[in-house]
Order: C-alpha cells, then structure tokens, then sequence
C-alpha cells in the first residue's frame, strides 16, 4: 500500500533507538523526509547512520536535544523546518513506590513525557494550520487508562498526553490536520530487552522464560499472549500520518494487544 507521504517531512522526538526509531525506519521506506532526535550527538548520528543504511538514499538527519532541558529544547526548535508530521514519542519510565516519589521526579517526568509534546506541538501545529495539512501523533500507553500502583507518576503522563491530544484536535477543524493518540501495549524495545536479558542473568535463567513468565505476572489478560513488537506500532503510527487516516481525528487508537478490558 502506498501511504501517499512521499516528500513529507517528518520529526519524531527520541527516535533513536524503540518505537520511535522503527517509525522513522517505516516513513523513509515510505519515502518521507525524516528528521530524528536524542538526547545525545553520539547516539543521533550512530542512529542516523543505521537509518541511512537500511534504506539507501534515504534523506534522514537527526538533531540532539534533551527535552529535561529547555535550553536545549529551544535550540532544537530554531533548527527545525517547516514539519508536516510530528510524533511525539519522547518518554521515561521508571517503576517506583508512591511514597518514595520525590516532588523533583514527578517534574522530571512531566517536563520530559508532557512538556516536550507541549513545546513542539505549540510551535508545529500553527504551521501545519496554516498549510490546512499536518498530523500529530502522541505516543502513550496503556498505562495511562489502567495505571499501574507502581507507576503512577508515568502513568499519570500518559493520561495528560491523551487529553493534550484530544484537546488539540479541537483546534484543526476545517482543515486536513489531524491529531491522534496511540495507546500502546507492553512492547519489546531495547530498554525493556536490556531490563528483561539483566533480571534473567540474576535468576540463572533464559531471556525467553523470562520475558514469557514477566508478561504473565504484569499483564496475564493479554490477548496477544506476548510483547508487542516495535515495527507493529510503527505501522499503525505511520498509517496515521497517511492522507488515507484524515477520518481518524481526536481519536485514541487501542495498540494494547488486548491488555485493556475496558472501552477507552
């Protein structure tokens, strides 16, 4: 299928390494120009690299920036070009007790998962209105719609991101913009492969055992019965940006591998 985004030009926020690098993967391979960030040069340009020799010709380049640091924000935003898709992908995680969370971690978290989605929709989406054509996808969680007790400050950023989503939609009637949430399911990137190979090594047993026996005790109602790849999320985000998605508006898209019982 041709998702018609040849000569798109497309930001993806941490798209280094995860989700946000098999999106960038997919838009070049559907021809877009794709512009890539992290927090470092050193992991950018490997990032950059990497895309580049997946799809020959590709005309990728990343820019690094912090998004904890708004200097630095600041500066990626003076780089940017006009953008005609915007994913919003930037996030941390951390697994912690409610009462141990520092009021200092709980602004770290929103600065980072919310306020980079903020700060780059305010200065993209005038753009894009202005044009009458744009998508911007924010990548949450199902952990923003049934919070775990161990998480709650992620997944109270992930709950902000729908409402940041579904408020700005408001904002695009009339026009071809569209902005969309994702709603992803537990999903095998390298930061959880890196977590999961180190819990293996502590217990004396495989990586597969373990990502099976961790999936059944945090998530034993899924339906799809494993982790959701990186490319799987990727595809739907990349339809999204597709003309052939202007319908899907305002909308919150269940990627969750039927983890979530209940209708968003």
């Amino acid at each position: 299928m041709d998702l018609q985004l040849k000569g798109r030009t497309a930001f993806i926020s941490g798209a280094t390494q995860g989700i946000g690098f098999a999106i960038a993967l997919q838009l070049l391979q559907e021809g877009a120009i794709v512009i890539i960030n992290g927090r470092t040069k050193d992991k950018v340009n490997a990032a950059v690299q990497k895309l580049g020799a997946a799809v020959p010709g590709a005309n990728v380049r990343g820019i690094a920036a912090a998004f904890a640091v708004v200097e630095e924000v600041n500066a990626l935003l003076a780089e940017l070009p006009e953008v005609d898709i915007l994913v919003n992908n930037v996030g941390v995680f951390g697994l912690k007790d409610f009462t141990s969370i520092e009021d200092n971690e709980w602004q770290s978290m929103f600065d980072i998962n919310v306020m980079s989605s903020v700060r780059l929709s305010r200065f993209l989406l005038p753009g894009m209105l202005a044009r009458k054509w744009g998508r911007i996808i924010f990548i949450s969680s199902e952990s923003g719609v049934n919070v775990p007790s161990n998480m709650i400050h992620y997944g109270m950023t992930k709950t902000a991101m729908l409402s940041l989503s579904n408020g700005l939609s408001k904002l695009t009637k009339g026009t071809a913009v569209t902005v969309n949430t994702i709603v992803g399911g537990p999903t095998y990137s390298e930061g959880v492969a890196g977590a999961v190979k180190h819990i293996a090594q502590a217990n004396n047993t495989g990586e597969l055992e373990m990502k099976s026996a961790i999936l059944q005790s945090t998530n034993p109602q899924s339906l799809l019965q494993r982790f959701i790849a990186t490319e799987e999320i990727a595809g739907i985000a990349c339809y999204l940006c597709s003309p052939l998605a202007i319908v899907i508006n305002g909308a919150a898209i269940r990627a969750d591998g039927g983890v979530l019982n209940t209708i968003l």
